[in-house]
């Protein structure tokens, strides 16, 4: 039973509708990469299988190209190569490229041979070591969304979304789900992915996040793109709880939660799923937008919320060939 036919089969006391599901192409669909280094390639593990190789099929081909050119750069350079241990690519809509080299030793002594590789292969590189940190760039690498051709950003260690064919069309999706939107509560919001767009849609938009470079991310993109209804706190989504229930965190600033009109919640948590509290936190919301990348902790969560029905949703291929899967949708209160 392939994947797609196992989840409408886990589902289905839940929804009973035909499911749409958005595919992605089978290769060249990762702008998010990350290796090991070792031998003189490029790793991968599989199970307890390294797999060794010089390029990817399936990163995107920006990437796909600028690997074994790095990669002989490296090779050719027994003080690059030592100690190097871990190789990250990132890349976007403008075909740049970013690259961190991850080592286990002092790496100051590289960066004038770096800086001229990030030259000749006309690349943004990072070099990372135990307390150390150089970039032949900006710390923030620019990416844009389709909708309102917003600037959104990351950074090299923060997560952002894989597959460079269908994250606007999760975007778009998630709009088009939203009925008579007043304020938005986000969980979860990483870079802000859905926060800046979703800015456009709700009154007001409360974005909480733990991770402090996704929060900078988030910050210098409404900076950027000039949005002024969207507050933020370092928050995880346990301490939202406690803050729901009177909890005062110096991190909201000047914000009351009692300032907010919430008519959505929207999580969107790491494949664990939700928490206990958090459960609890959005059992009180009559509208739950869940976007979800593992299908078995999103059936649990949603059996713990009896009071809501699944009102939209779609599945998306983020991974094809694998068996996971990315589930955006719409939970509401009948």
């Amino acid at each position: 039973m392939n994947k797609f036919l196992l989840f409408e089969k886990l589902i289905n006391h839940k929804y009973t509708n035909k499911l749409t599901i958005s595919l992605s192409p089978p290769s060249s669909f990762r702008c998010r990469s990350e290796f090991s280094y070792k031998d003189n390639h490029y790793v991968m593990h599989n199970k307890n299988k390294k797999i060794y190789m010089t390029s990817f099929s399936n990163a995107s081909n920006i990437i796909q190209k600028v690997m074994p050119k790095l990669l002989n750069e490296i090779n050719n350079s027994n003080s690059i190569k030592d100690k190097l241990f871990q190789i990250n690519f990132r890349s976007n809509k403008n075909d740049n490229v970013m690259v961190t080299l991850i080592y286990h030793k002092n790496v100051e002594s590289l960066v004038d041979k770096i800086k001229l590789i990030s030259d000749k292969l006309k690349i943004q590189i990072i070099l990372r070591s135990k307390n150390y940190f150089f970039s032949t760039n900006d710390l923030f690498f620019e990416d844009r969304l389709d909708f309102q051709n917003l600037k959104i950003y990351q950074t090299d260690n923060c997560f952002y979304q894989p597959n460079k064919f269908l994250v606007d069309k999760m975007v778009y999706k998630v709009i088009d789900f939203i009925e008579s939107p007043m304020d938005l509560l986000e969980l979860y919001c990483g870079v802000g992915t859905f926060t800046l767009p979703l800015s456009k849609v709700f009154n007001k938009v409360l974005a909480t996040e733990s991770d402090r470079n996704s929060i900078k991310c988030l910050l210098k993109g409404l900076d950027i793109n000039d949005i002024s209804n969207v507050d933020h706190a370092r928050l995880s989504a346990n301490e939202v709880s406690l803050l729901i229930r009177g909890k005062q965190y110096r991190r909201m600033k000047n914000n009351k939660i009692s300032d907010y009109n919430f008519s959505h919640i929207l999580v969107d948590p790491p494949r664990s799923g939700l928490t206990n509290e958090v459960i609890e936190i959005v059992k009180d919301f009559n509208n739950i937008i869940y976007i979800s990348c593992n299908p078995y902790t999103y059936i649990r969560d949603i059996n713990l919320l009896q009071d809501h029905n699944i009102n939209k949703i779609e599945l998306f291929d983020q991974f094809p060939n694998s068996e996971h899967l990315e589930i955006v949708s719409i939970l509401s209160k009948d």
